[in-house]
């Protein structure tokens, strides 16, 4: 049986929610997507980038990634908004709902695009490019935003597919045809071949995707070792990986930000990684999971980075224990110079019970900690993040409680906003 992917994409997913949210939820009459308009953060941070932009804006030269000044001097009139994460993961998890009525194999390779294998599926849904149509039809009537459909006998042809002209699209790319459709664009529109692999390409005379497909791979992998071979491989159509309906058990829980300013002293940085701990081990015990290892890496203003990592006396979720071995491990590991960014890493994390070894000389109560953290975690589910905080982080203008995760917005969702339309 031959196969058949689908790579379902949300065209600009973050400025496409946001719209939504505002045409839907708070009855607006401006689509964002229809002016210049783009998703980013705080410009008088350090993090204020764009995340994601509108066509028009595009046309100004925007990109994302780039720092919001930079897009205000290309497009002066650009409109900015704030990011709302916890908002786009539910209109992600509507999506993936959608997308999982259709084939028991859908692999959400990100928050805004997945994998389908829809092999055999014809037999019930139709032929596949009417079926696309229809899939990407019903999510724009019932959601209110737009996807491109990428098709093909492959993950890496569909996924290619799929970024092909822009939005509301269906595109095929099977084997039989990427002479036509793919071999023709340049080599660096290839998945996975970034400006230094281009850079490389380039100097060997290889300017498109077929004649990459065409050299010698011999010649690539002496120029470009182990990768020179895959996206040989994948300038031909060839990708042997299969849709991963399961969801893959974590390996580890982290979180990190980029700090508004350089932070000198170790009241400051320790409160910053108290703020990483918070979310890590709630991650953690949200997952009931428990984690042994704990690493904490620090980069400069020099943009050095540096980390350190220990194997704790026994595996744990609770926030204050996760903080302990933390900052142990900072005290080892600062070296004076002014801070820009901060992440707390956990890593053999397992959802076995094991006991803990006793100590004479440890009188902590751990069901008693257990239980707070517990308390804490219900609250804030119901209320939010900042409904209940430790005192040292009131009145904090330098730290936010709960910090890091994405590098702009803090988390929202969309009962929260729901309930500020009608304060």
């Amino acid at each position: 049986m031959d196969k058949v992917i689908f790579h379902i994409d949300v065209n600009s997913a973050f400025l496409s929610w946001e719209a939504v949210y505002r045409l839907k939820e708070q009855e607006g009459t401006v689509d964002l997507r229809e002016i210049p308009c783009a998703v980013g953060g705080d410009k008088t941070k350090r993090r204020g980038v764009i995340l994601a932009k509108s066509l028009s804006a595009k046309a100004y030269g925007v990109r994302t990634g780039e720092p919001i000044t930079d897009a205000l001097r290309k497009c002066p009139g650009l409109t900015i908004v704030p990011a709302h994460h916890g908002m786009y993961k539910e209109y992600s998890a509507q999506f993936m709902r959608i997308l999982r009525e259709y084939s028991p194999d859908v692999e959400q390779y990100s928050i805004d695009e997945a994998f389908m294998d829809m092999s055999g599926m014809e037999h019930l849904l139709g032929e596949p490019v009417a079926f696309a149509h229809k899939l990407k039809n019903r999510i724009s009537r019932e959601l209110g935003f737009t996807v491109n459909v990428g098709i093909s006998s492959n993950k890496y042809l569909a996924k290619m597919a799929s970024d092909f002209e822009k939005p509301d699209k269906v595109h095929t790319l099977f084997p039989e045809e990427i002479r036509e459709k793919m071999w023709p664009l340049p080599v660096s529109e290839l998945l996975f071949v970034g400006k230094a692999t281009a850079g490389v390409l380039k100097k060997l005379g290889i300017h498109t995707i077929g004649e990459l497909a065409n050299t010698d791979v011999e010649i690539l992998k002496h120029h470009l070792k182990k990768q020179g071979e895959s996206i040989w491989n994948f300038a031909n159509g060839r990708d042997a990986s299969l849709v991963e309906g399961t969801v893959q058990e974590n390996k580890g829980y982290g979180n990190s930000t980029t700090i508004a300013f350089d932070v000198t002293d170790e009241v400051t940085a320790k409160m910053v990684l108290l703020s990483l701990c918070e979310t890590v081990a709630s991650r953690l015990r949200k997952d009931d999971t428990k984690a042994e290892v704990v690493s904490v890496s620090i980069r400069d203003y020099e943009l050095k980075t540096v980390s350190h990592q220990r194997v704790m006396a026994a595996p744990t979720n609770l926030t204050d224990e996760l903080y302990q071995t933390v900052c142990v491990l900072f005290d080892e590991l600062w070296d004076g110079s002014p801070i820009r960014h901060l992440g707390v890493h956990t890593s053999r994390v397992s959802r076995e019970e094991r006991g803990r070894q006793m100590s004479l000389f440890d009188n902590t109560d751990y069901e008693k900690m257990e239980k707070m953290d517990q308390a804490v975690d219900a609250i804030r589910k119901k209320f939010g993040n900042d409904a209940i905080m430790r005192a040292s982080f009131l009145d904090n203008k330098k730290v936010e409680n709960m910090t890091g995760g994405h590098p702009d917005g803090r988390q929202v969702n969309l009962k929260t906003l729901r309930e500020k339309k009608h304060e």
